[in-house]
C-alpha cells in the first residue's frame, strides 16, 4: 500500500502542512496543554521541547507488535519530553527531562527515518510525538523529497488535539493511540492532564476517522488503528468502560492491544493504590471485559513468530558484537 504521505508531498500539500504548523509553534497549543509558550524562541512548557525535536534513541524495535515488527522490525525513534506526565511512567528518563537528548533539527530527523528505512524497517514508528507534530511534518517532507516510502506509525499517549491531528490526515498512516484513564476522577490524580479522558475519546474517534479498521497484509500493518491499553492495578484504568466506548463509538472491529507489563515506577510508590505489580487475575479480568464488550481482534503475539523474531534479534546483536 502506497503511504499517503507520497501523495500529499508530490502535490506539494506535505510542504504546505509543515509550514502551517511550524507557525502554531510561535504560541503553542499543539496539545489540549495549550501552554501557549513561542517555541520557535526556545521557550517550553509542559512538554520540555522548543524548537527542536528532541531525540533519545532511533532503532529496529522488535518489542512492537507482531504487526508492525514483522521480520526486520519497527523503525522506532523515541522522543524526548511528554504532554502528559503519568506518576508512573516506565520512560520517566526522557519523558519527564530532555537532559541527556539530541536536539535533532529537520534535516536530521528525515536522515534518521531514511536510515530505518534502509535498514528495512517495516514503518517509521514515532513515539510520544504529541508535542513535535510540526518538526515530524517538517522532516517527512525532506525525506519523502529523497523516496522514504514505508508507513508512518504515530504511537502516542492518546493525548491529542484534534486540530493537531487534523493537520496529520493523509500523512499518518497507522495510529496506535495507548488509552489510559476512562475517569476523570482518577486522571486528575495520576496525572498531569485532568481532562485526558474526555480528550482521548475525541482523539482515537478522530484517529479512526482517518485511517479506518487495521489493515493486516501479509503479517504487516499497512493502515488504520491499533489501540494499545495499559491494564492498571485495582482497576484504576477503566478496562470495561475503553472496551464498550471503542466498539460502540470506534468501531466494531477495532484492533485493540491489552498490555500487561504495569509495574510501579517513578511517583507510583506514593500512590498505594498502583504501588504493586498488576496481579494475574487483573490481566486476565481485563481480557473477560475486552470479550464481553464484543472486541473481536484482540492481538495476541504469535509464540512462534515472537520466538523467531527474538531470534533474529538476538542473531543481528551477536553479529554487532
Amino acid at each position: 500500500m502506497f503511504p499517503g504521505y507520497r501523495n500529499l508531498h508530490h502535490q506539494g500539500l506535505l510542504a504546505q502542512r509543515a509550514a502551517k504548523a511550524l507557525t502554531r509553534l510561535g504560541s503553542c497549543r499543539l496539545c489540549p496543554q495549550s501552554c501557549g509558550v513561542n517555541r520557535k524562541a526556545s521557550e517550553t512548557g509542559v512538554c520540555s521541547t522548543g524548537r527542536h525535536a528532541m531525540v533519545a534513541n532511533a532503532m529496529l524495535h522488535f518489542g512492537e507488535e507482531i504487526p508492525l515488527v514483522g521480520e526486520k522490525g519497527s523503525g522506532t525513534i523515541f522522543f524526548c519530553g511528554c504532554n502528559i506526565g503519568c506518576v508512573f511512567c516506565q520512560n520517566s528518563s526522557i519523558s519527564r527531562t530532555t537532559q541527556g537528548c539530541q536536539e535533532t533539527p529537520a534535516e536530521d530527523l528525515a536522515s534518521i527515518m531514511l536510515d530505518l528505512a534502509a535498514q528495512g524497517a517495516h514503518n517509521i514508528n514515532l513515539v510520544t510525538p504529541s508535542h513535535v507534530v510540526p518538526q515530524i511534518l517538517e522532516a517527512v517532507n525532506i525525506a519523502a523529497s529523497q523516496g522514504l516510502n514505508i508507513p508512518l506509525v504515530y504511537n502516542s499517549g492518546g493525548y491529542d488535539s484534534v486540530e493537531t491531528l487534523a493537520l496529520l490526515d493523509g500523512v499518518v498512516d497507522i495510529y496506535m493511540p495507548d488509552l489510559k484513564f476512562y475517569d476523570q476522577n482518577v486522571s486528575a490524580r495520576l496525572c498531569q492532564a485532568p481532562d485526558y479522558p474526555a480528550v482521548a475519546r475525541a482523539t482515537v474517534k478522530e484517529m479512526q476517522r482517518q485511517v479506518g479498521d487495521l489493515i493486516i497484509t501479509d503479517g504487516i500493518a499497512t493502515k488504520g488503528l491499533l489501540v494499545r491499553h495499559l491494564v492498571l492495578p485495582s482497576g484504576l484504568a477503566g478496562t470495561a468502560e475503553w472496551m464498550r466506548f471503542l466498539v460502540s463509538e470506534v468501531s466494531p472491529h477495532v484492533y485493540v492491544n491489552l498490555m500487561d507489563q504495569y509495574y510501579p515506577c517513578a511517583e507510583a510508590e506514593y500512590h498505594p493504590d498502583i504501588n504493586r505489580p498488576l496481579h494475574p487475575e487483573e490481566f486476565t479480568l481485563a481480557q473477560e471485559h475486552a470479550e464481553r464488550a464484543g472486541i473481536s481482534r484482540l492481538h495476541e503475539a504469535d509464540a512462534a513468530m515472537l520466538a523467531r523474531l527474538i531470534r533474529l534479534f538476538s542473531s543481528s546483536r551477536s553479529k554487532e558484537r
